[in-house]
C-alpha cells in the first residue's frame, strides 16, 4: 500500500516480475505488462537488450541477491532466462543452454521459498519441443508423449528442476510449452524466413512434411495474460497457434507474404552446409512440432492470429518493438478476438 498526501494508503497496482526480460519474449512482455496498468520489475543479467519499461533489477541467474525482495506478494513471476539454443551444440553450448535453464529455476524457486508472503503464481517458460517427432498426429498438453533428442533433454530437465522446486501452496506453478513466437525483429525466425524467402530460397525444407507449431506475439502475449487471471490452470500447456501447418505449407505462406512465385527447396544435405555457416542446427527446421493447445482452447482462450497466413502478414507492418505496440494501439480489435477460430 502507498500512502496519498491526505495519508489515505491507496492499494499498488500488481507486480510482476519477468526474469530473462532483456531477451526477446522479455522486452515484449515488459513493455506489454507496463502498458497494461503492472509494476513491472525487469531482472536480468545486463540491462542490454532491456525495453526501459518498469524497474531493472540484475542478476547472475545462478544466486539469491537483493532482486529476492521484489517477489514478495507478487502477482506473478514470469521465468523467461536461459541460453539461447540458436547455436552449435558443442558441449560447452549444451552445457550452458541445459545450466543457465535449471539454475535460473532453481534460485527462483529458492528465493520464493523464503518469501513471507508468497507470489500468487509462478509461470515458468518450457518449450514444445518437449514432445516426441509427430508428422502424424498432434500431441496435447494432457496426453502427449515426451521425445528424444537434446531438446527433448533440455525440456525434460527444466521442467524437472521447476515443478521439483518446494515453494508454498499458495503459489501456483504452470509452465509454458512455448511454439515459435513470431514477431518482425531482426535475426528472428520471421525476419529469417522472410529473407530467404525473398531471395528464392523459400521452398520445402528436408521433407517439408514436418508441423510448425508457432502463435504469433501478440497473441504470447495475451496468453499470458490469460493464465495468470485463470486460477484453475496449473501443470503445464501448449502456448502455440491452433493450425499446425506442415513446413511446405508455412515457406508457401512466407512466399506469397513476399510476394516470390518460386522457392528452391533445400534437402537435409544442404540444410546441413547452411547451418554450420550460420553457426545453428538443422534440428531447429527439420524437427517435426505438433503441439496442440487443447488446454487454452478448453479453458476459454482465444486467439486472434489463428491462422499463420493473417499473421504473417500482420507483422509486415509491425517491425520491431516500437512498430509492434504502436500498430496495436491504433487498431481496435473489436469482437474479432472472441469469435471461435472455425468462424474467422
Amino acid at each position: 500500500m502507498d500512502e496519498n498526501k491526505n495519508n489515505k494508503k491507496v492499494p499498488m497496482n500488481p507486480v510482476i516480475v519477468i526474469f530473462g526480460a532483456n531477451g526477446f519474449l522479455g522486452r515484449y512482455l515488459t513493455r506489454h505488462c507496463a502498458r497494461n496498468g503492472k509494476e513491472v520489475v525487469a531482472i536480468g543479467r545486463s540491462r542490454e537488450g532491456w525495453s526501459g519499461d518498469g524497474m531493472f533489477l540484475e542478476w547472475d541467474g545462478k544466486n539469491i541477491g537483493p532482486w529476492a525482495l521484489a517477489l514478495e506478494g507478487a502477482e506473478a513471476v514470469i521465468n523467461l532466462a536461459g541460453r539461447s539454443v540458436n547455436c552449435r551444440y558443442t558441449e560447452k553450448n549444451r552445457r550452458e543452454i541445459i545450466d543457465s535453464r535449471v539454475d535460473a529455476t532453481r534460485v527462483i524457486g529458492e528465493a520464493i521459498a523464503g518469501c513471507k508472503t508468497p507470489p500468487k503464481t509462478w509461470l515458468n517458460a518450457s518449450t514444445a519441443t518437449w514432445y516426441r517427432h509427430a508428422e502424424d498426429q498432434p500431441q496435447n498438453d494432457w496426453l502427449g508423449e515426451p521425445g528424444e533428442g537434446f531438446s527433448c533433454e533440455v525440456a525434460q530437465a527444466w521442467e524437472d528442476a521447476f515443478f521439483g522446486a518446494n515453494v508454498p501452496a499458495e503459489t501456483r506453478k504452470l509452465a509454458l510449452r512455448i511454439g515459435m513466437v513470431l514477431a518482425n525483429e531482426e535475426a528472428t525466425v520471421y525476419q529469417v524466413l522472410r529473407k530467404l524467402t525473398a531471395r528464392g530460397l523459400g521452398g520445402a525444407m528436408g521433407s517439408g512434411k514436418q508441423r510448425i507449431s508457432w502463435i504469433h506475439m501478440e497473441d504470447f502475449l495475451r496468453a499470458v495474460d490469460f493464465a495468470i487471471h485463470d486460477p484453475f490452470l496449473d501443470g503445464t500447456i501448449n502456448v502455440t497457434a491452433p493450425e499446425f501447418p506442415t513446413n511446405r505449407e508455412w515457406m508457401r505462406t512466407f512466399r506469397e507474404a513476399v510476394g516470390m512465385p518460386l522457392g528452391l527447396p533445400a534437402a537435409r544435405w544442404m540444410l546441413k552446409i547452411g547451418a554450420r555457416l550460420m553457426g545453428t542446427e538443422t534440428e531447429l527446421v527439420l524437427k517435426s512440432r505438433w503441439a496442440e493447445p487443447l488446454r487454452l482452447r478448453d479453458a476459454g482462450f482465444r486467439w486472434r492470429w489463428s491462422r499463420a497466413v493473417d499473421a504473417v502478414a500482420d507483422l509486415d507492418s509491425r517491425r520491431g518493438l516500437e512498430g509492434f505496440f504502436r500498430a496495436a494501439s491504433e487498431r481496435s480489435a473489436g469482437a474479432r478476438v472472441w469469435l471461435p477460430a472455425a468462424t474467422r
